[in-house]
């Protein structure tokens, strides 16, 4: 099964991918390894804001770096070329959570977009992470991940 036709049984629709805010490029290939910028929470309504600890629980937070997931799937997708199949491996997700100074559960809420990413891809969705608090994140997102992706 292809992966778009495994992202069409579960029934995601992935966003576009989007344009950057600033002077960076989305991603960057180096051999076979793509290289993706940080991409926020923000799903169909909106950006995703919060405080994890302060305003939004950790389920709320999984589901923000979720969206994050899918944001970094529609840069591979772009970065393929259309063509998610060339996929070999998500080898690393750095995952930063906007969070209180006493939280930490930041595994927990990155653990939406590393159970996201083995749901799309399987056992080649398995990868390395790191999952930090920030005191703030760019216009106040609850999540932002960035990803390392080896493909063919």
């Amino acid at each position: 099964m292809s992966i778009e036709d495994r992202l069409n049984t579960l029934g995601i629709t992935l966003p576009e991918a989007s344009a950057p805010a600033g002077n960076y490029v989305p991603y960057v290939q180096v051999g076979d390894l793509v290289y993706i910028s940080g991409q926020i929470s923000n799903g169909p309504d909106g950006l995703i804001l919060g405080k994890l600890g302060e305003n939004m629980d950790v389920e709320a937070g999984a589901n923000a770096a979720k969206a994050c997931a899918m944001h970094l799937i529609a840069q591979l997708k772009a970065a393929c070329g259309g063509d998610l199949d060339r996929l070999v491996k998500v080898v690393k997700l750095g995952g930063f959570v906007n969070s209180t100074g006493d939280f930490t559960d930041q595994p927990k809420v990155i653990n939406g977009a590393s159970d996201f990413m083995v749901e799309v891809f399987g056992d080649a969705g398995r990868h390395a992470r790191a999952a930090v608090s920030a005191a703030s994140l760019p216009l106040g997102v609850a999540v932002e991940i960035e990803g390392t992706f080896q493909i063919q």
